[in-house]
Parts: C-alpha cells; sequence; structure tokens
C-alpha cells in the first residue's frame, strides 16, 4: 500500500513541483490549499487545477481569515513591492512576509496527517531564493518537526513520528523548475504573482514574479504565463 502525505498546494511553482516530488516517491497526497484572505486569491483556484490534474487522493481547502490581524502586503492595504534587484529582496524581512502564516498552516497540516493515519507533510519552503523569510528556514522546519511529535496523540504514543518534507529548501528557482519539468509539471496552471490583474494575469515586477521569471531564463525555458505587459 501506498503511504498517504499531506501536501501543502499554494497553486505556485514551488508547491506544484513539491507535489510532483511526493507523487514520484510513490505518496498518496491529500493536498492543502489556505484561503486566507490572500489578495492574490487565483491561487487558490490554480491549486485545485494542479491537484486534480496530478492526481491527488483528495484535495480540502482550509478557510481562515489573517486580514483580521494584516500586517502583510499580502492582506494588508500594505502596496506590494516590485522592481526590487535580488540585493533588496534580501536586506530585510520583506511585507510579503505573512505574520506567522507557515506555523499556521502546518498546524493545519498535521491536523489533517494525524486525523488520516498520515506521518508525512511536505512544504515547499526555501531558504534560498527567500531566505528573508523568518519561517522557511531549516531550524524552524526542524524545530517544528519536534513540536509535532511533542504535541500529538500519535506523536506521545508513539504510533505515529511525523517528518516534514522540505524536498526544495536549498535549491534554487532555476533547480525547482528544472526538477519539475523533469517530473512533468505543467507549470502554465501554476500562479506565483502577488499582485495579478483581475482577470489573473501576474504583474511580472513583483520579487515573486522577478524570481520565477529568472528561474525560466536560468534554465533557457519559456515561462508558459503571460504577463500583464505581454497582454
Amino acid at each position: 500500500m501506498k503511504k498517504k502525505a499531506v501536501v501543502l498546494l499554494s497553486g505556485g511553482l514551488d508547491s506544484a513541483t513539491v507535489l510532483a516530488i511526493a507523487l514520484d516517491q510513490g505518496y498518496e497526497p491529500i493536498t492543502l490549499c489556505f484561503d486566507y484572505g490572500q489578495r492574490h486569491r487565483v491561487e487558490l483556484e490554480r491549486s485545485r487545477a494542479l491537484s486534480r490534474k496530478m492526481g491527488a487522493l483528495e484535495h480540502k481547502e482550509i478557510q481562515i481569515d489573517l486580514r483580521q490581524f494584516g500586517g502583510s502586503a499580502l492582506t494588508d492595504d500594505i502596496a506590494v513591492p516590485k522592481g526590487r534587484s535580488e540585493g533588496e529582496m534580501t536586506q530585510e524581512i520583506p511585507v510579503t512576509y505573512v505574520p506567522a502564516r507557515n506555523t499556521v498552516f502546518l498546524s493545519l497540516a498535521l491536523a489533517a496527517a494525524e486525523a488520516a493515519n498520515a506521518q508525512d507533510i511536505f512544504i515547499g519552503v526555501n531558504a534560498i531564493d527567500y531566505s528573508g523569510y523568518p519561517d522557511c528556514r531549516p531550524e524552524y522546519i526542524q524545530a517544528f518537526e519536534q513540536m509535532a511529535n511533542l504535541a500529538t496523540k500519535a506523536g506521545v504514543e508513539g504510533t505515529s513520528k511525523f517528518k516534514i518534507h522540505t524536498p526544495l529548501i536549498e535549491m534554487t528557482k532555476a533547480e525547482i523548475i528544472k526538477k519539475g519539468l523533469e517530473l512533468g509539471v505543467d507549470y502554465s496552471l501554476t500562479h506565483s504573482c502577488y499582485h495579478p490583474d483581475a482577470d489573473g494575469h501576474p504583474c511580472g515586477q513583483c520579487d515573486s514574479c522577478l524570481l520565477r521569471k529568472k528561474g525560466f531564463q536560468e534554465v533557457g525555458v519559456e515561462d508558459p504565463l503571460v504577463y500583464q505587459n505581454q497582454t
């Protein structure tokens, strides 16, 4: 029997690649996406499409309203930075950081995993391109994994040992894209932009868009998305 795994699937390039890796490793994925009040809501639709096309066992869309707390350009009336150099992106924690987002997401993924008798959770955090995000660092993931095995019935009783898988954590964007292409990921279904237009077209100038475009350029493959300045 294949083992179940919970895969956090935002609908972005990284999480789609992680889903492909989990499938390639023989897991039956339960995909989770989160409607947390993000301004780039097109990613929810992309998450559903990716989960369906890639053959996940089940897809769950969890509603939580992080707009109640604000404090991020993704959930509050704060401008999304655009046109920044890579040096500027890593000078400080960017305003696109959502307070405690990965801790909230991983906690809910842990609940889903324990309820489904799954021991494995996959998340597409990356410490290379987004080293400014505190909840994408290896030491954070290690600490959460330790907590997961201390704070659950399955962990305390020893019936399960939870593992947080971060296959992309030390990969560049180009390496991630190359891996995804090898595994057959359809990147035309993904969405990376923090400030898309009403039709979902990416802006091409936010940090996420710039890193994505650079990754495709380095691989030598055309990005299948149509950006606002191309329409």
